[in-house]
């Protein structure tokens, strides 16, 4: 039985992954960081499942202990501080969890096993000011927020170790991807929450950023897919994980509001004040080298992707919850 050992497994990825590598007959080491809170929500209906270890990836002790006693064939680095207006707000220690918590990692591997399989999540948001459309693996960075610029470290640092000492380290540059499990506080399960408040009765309005920001928005189940297959080919390489479609949050409003048989323009307003310091206008992504190396393709439709979302926060709240819903 492989074993993988997941960083961030409390997460949408996290437990998206864990979920489709046991489902692969795997066996599952979820890591979590100390605290007086640990959210399990979206692990909850497989806890029982997989083992659940304390580290923390500002302690490389940490991470060496657990690669030494659960001894993985694969890691997956999933955690970071991921909100990107937070990173703004708290910039050094994004640069402490999302740049230099993939260095520990990685050092850890080369310290207790060099044939261990290591899965960096790299992102589109390093791209930030395109320099061309669509983007692919080879295109150039240009960041534009701490959260962006601490990825690039992570993805640049991941190939440093690759070929300074052989391992086997791969990054996956996922585009936008989203899900019932999406955090509140991210802008796509932000809309379809309050799309299904408004709906129930609940909520009158929506104040959004940027309404004309475009991005590639997949299905998260799918991307898991796809960085399982990057461990499981013959060589190690960095792949561009999208759609290759662009639709702007206003686009995103009308699908969901929509669906829900209610006028969009009615509810929502642009509130500067969720305005970026730093914009990204225009993310998508070319994932033709994941669909020929790795035959990866993305299962769900930008619409369909929408509808999850609005109908499983309908559900959720109908059943008296007002928080993340474990389905999806």
């Amino acid at each position: 039985m492989p074993k993988a050992l997941i960083t961030g497994i409390t997460g949408q990825d996290g437990s998206y992954l864990a979920e489709f590598l046991l489902d692969q007959g795997y066996e599952v080491v979820g890591m979590v960081r100390r605290t007086s809170t640990v959210n399990f929500d979206r692990i909850r209906q497989f806890q029982d499942r997989i083992a659940v270890v304390q580290g923390d990836l500002l302690d490389q002790v940490s991470l060496i202990n657990i690669l030494h006693e659960h001894r993985p064939q694969e890691v997956y680095n999933l955690a970071a501080q991921s909100f990107v207006p937070t990173s703004f707000e708290q910039p050094v220690l994004t640069g402490e969890f999302t740049a230099l918590g993939v260095t520990r990692m990685l050092d850890a591997i080369r310290t207790v096993d060099r044939s261990i399989r290591f899965y960096q999540a790299s992102s589109s948001e390093m791209f930030g000011k395109v320099h061309e459309v669509p983007q692919r693996e080879t295109t150039p960075f240009h960041p534009r927020s701490p959260y962006g610029v601490a990825k690039v470290y992570g993805h640049w640092i991941t190939i440093n170790y690759r070929e300074s000492y052989d391992l086997f380290a791969c990054s996956g540059i996922l585009f936008n991807h989203e899900s019932p499990r999406r955090g509140l506080e991210f802008v796509t399960r932000k809309i379809t929450h309050t799309v299904a408040r408004i709906k129930l009765g609940l909520a009158e309005e929506l104040r959004l950023g940027n309404l004309d920001a475009r991005r590639d928005w997949g299905f998260a189940p799918d991307y898991v897919r796809g960085m399982w297959r990057m461990l499981q080919h013959d060589r190690p390489d960095d792949y561009v994980i999208a759609t290759g479609e662009t639709h702007s949050v206003r686009e995103f409003c009308q699908e969901a509001f929509g669906h829900a048989g209610l006028d969009w323009e009615k509810h929502v307003v642009a509130d500067p004040r969720y305005f970026r310091p730093a914009e990204v206008d225009l993310l998508v992504g070319d994932a033709g080298k994941a669909a020929r190396v790795l035959g990866w393709k993305p299962a769900v439709t930008f619409r369909d992707l929408v509808r999850i979302m609005v109908d499983a926060d309908l559900a959720a709240l109908r059943q008296g919850g007002d928080h993340t819903p474990r389905v999806g």
